[in-house]
């Protein structure tokens, strides 16, 4: 199969990029009023809007809908706008907020999908003369087989390692000379682990990894988690985000690391919301609210208005220095990761900030709320780094330090080394203890 064309549509000037934005929407709006039974039900008989500054008049999706007509319509929902015989692919979400959801992919979707995220992945730095080893989950979750070929889009050649055996990883990455590695911002740390205790005298920078492209979960917004990385391993490091129900790479770091650069507004249309209603805000830097998404250019599984569950604040609007046009985001959290302490909003990503600060912890954390809300303290459980003890002295200034950061107080437990399990996969920050 040849390689997609990626475009350079993420350096087109406003004016012509809305006007292919509009021919697109066009097209995307008749074929979801005549196949779309979910979208007719939902508008009620109402039309969509023709051009995509109203869509605000239409409402929103959310997760549960979907889930709902799954369950009502299964595999894929009555939101499904093809017949079932033009479904080429089958993916699931990965579940960590409820009921895992069926992706539909046709052959025009699986292409649209690798060509849009391939030019985000690209924008990254991936590119021809990189070997990458993808170590995402290669079972039904789409950060597996369709991630795969959005890494082949760039023009990379891609090793598809898959999750699990990190010793074997490790050999592999020195025996091909594989120079770049795309996983989970947590995942580096397991490796470290794994080379410490069964590589003598090997050090991370000895494998000679030069790029990696770090999604699925937050980390690298944290700066210096960012610097211990890119230290530790001698290699640059590029945030992605993407959010499986609708793109896999939604936006990504340039080599300028002046925030993710929404470069998929050729495929997706981009709001935001109040994050505790669904009144518009107004897209604009410094805005922040919660990110609503909208196909241009979808045919099995088409999304109009779908909350992501992702805060987002716009970071700039105007071309960036690498002369991308598209603008630039910074993920602030998870709606659903968000813990309110005495009318303060806390995100995970607040407290990793303030515990990779301190050189005696390893930068693990998790948030454990075995009570229902109200909140008065952050309940916090920090790890400690090897060789050293825990002490009331430490967990009373990193308590300090998370109330100076976030205004929220909070109550420290501090762990032993390595008592917080690492996962290849997504790590969890927030549990949530189900009652009894």
């Amino acid at each position: 199969m040849a390689r997609p064309r990626l475009g350079d549509h993420d350096f087109w000037p406003a004016e012509r990029l809305a006007a292919f934005r509009a021919r697109r929407w066009r097209k995307q709006r008749a074929h979801l009023e005549a196949n779309s039974a979910f979208y007719q039900r939902l508008w009620a008989g109402k039309r969509p809007p023709a051009r995509l500054d109203d869509l605000a008049a239409l409402p929103l999706t959310t997760k549960a809908m979907l889930r709902d007509s799954q369950a009502a319509a299964p595999p894929f929902g009555d939101y499904l706008a093809t017949p079932p015989e033009r479904v080429m692919r089958l993916h699931r979400t990965s579940g960590t907020s409820g009921r895992p959801l069926n992706i539909a992919l046709s052959a025009a979707d699986a292409a649209m999908f690798a060509t849009a995220s391939g030019r985000a992945m690209h924008s990254a730095g991936l590119g021809p003369g990189h070997l990458v080893v993808h170590c995402l989950n290669y079972r039904l979750w789409m950060g597996g087989y369709t991630d795969h070929a959005t890494l082949e889009a760039t023009g990379a050649t891609v090793v598809p390692f898959g999750v699990g055996d990190s010793e074997h990883l490790i050999r592999t990455i020195r025996e091909l000379g594989i120079t770049a590695i795309y996983c989970t911002p947590s995942y580096p740390a397991v490796l470290e682990r794994v080379i410490a205790e069964r590589f003598d005298g090997l050090a991370p920078a000895d494998l000679g990894l030069e790029l990696a492209l770090l999604g699925g979960e937050p980390g690298l917004e944290n700066q210096s988690f960012r610097d211990r990385i890119e230290t530790t391993w001698r290699l640059t490091a590029r945030n992605l985000y993407g959010i499986s129900d609708v793109l896999t790479t939604v936006a990504v770091e340039c080599a300028h690391n002046a925030g993710l650069h929404v470069v998929t507004l050729d495929a997706l249309h981009a709001e935001l919301v109040a994050p505790d209603g669904d009144a518009p805000i107004d897209w604009a830097a410094g805005a922040t609210g919660e990110l609503v998404l909208t196909h241009l250019k979808r045919e099995c599984q088409p999304l109009v208005r779908f909350r992501t569950g992702d805060i987002v604040t716009v970071i700039a609007t105007e071309p960036c220095a690498c002369g991308r046009t598209a603008p630039r985001i910074r993920i602030v959290g998870r709606a659903d990761d968000m813990v309110v302490v005495r009318g303060v909003n806390v995100f995970p990503g607040d407290v990793a900030a303030v515990v990779t600060r301190f050189d005696e912890l390893s930068g693990e954390f998790r948030i454990r709320l075995d009570a229902p809300a109200p909140y008065h303290r952050l309940p916090v459980e920090a790890e400690l780094a090897p060789g050293n003890a825990a002490a009331p002295a430490l967990a009373d200034a990193l308590a300090e330090a998370i109330k100076q950061a976030t205004g929220a107080s909070a109550e420290v437990t501090l762990l032993a080394p390595f008592e917080l399990p690492r996962s290849a996969g997504k790590t969890r920050r927030v549990f949530r203890e189900e009652p009894s």
